[in-house]
């Protein structure tokens, strides 16, 4: 599968059933070539216009199914948002 394709699909939580977004970007182990997480930027309250600044770290463990449109993931806890402003070689799992 491409990153692109992943780009096109809804993200969906199974416990609650809240669309969390459309992914838009993987964390790659550069060692191993794995993907690590789905990162999906917090939806703002207005349009996605005006987010809180957060984005959700799904980590590939807590994907539940992929299929033709949407991604299924676990996530029961609140410590999968990450700050936007902690930069890209920020640990994404350090809160963990």
């Amino acid at each position: 599968m491409k990153i692109s394709e992943f780009q096109t699909k809804d993200v969906v939580n199974i416990y609650d059933g809240k669309k969390l977004g459309i992914v838009q970007d993987v964390e790659i182990d550069l060692k191993t070539g794995r993907v690590e997480a789905l990162v999906i930027p917090n939806q703002g309250k207005l349009f996605g216009l005006f987010g809180n600044g957060t984005e959700y770290i799904i980590p590939w463990k807590n994907i539940v199914k992929i299929g033709l449109d949407v991604v299924l993931v676990k996530l029961d806890d609140h410590r999968a948002f990450r700050s936007i402003e902690s930069g890209d070689d920020a640990d994404p799992f350090k809160k963990y």
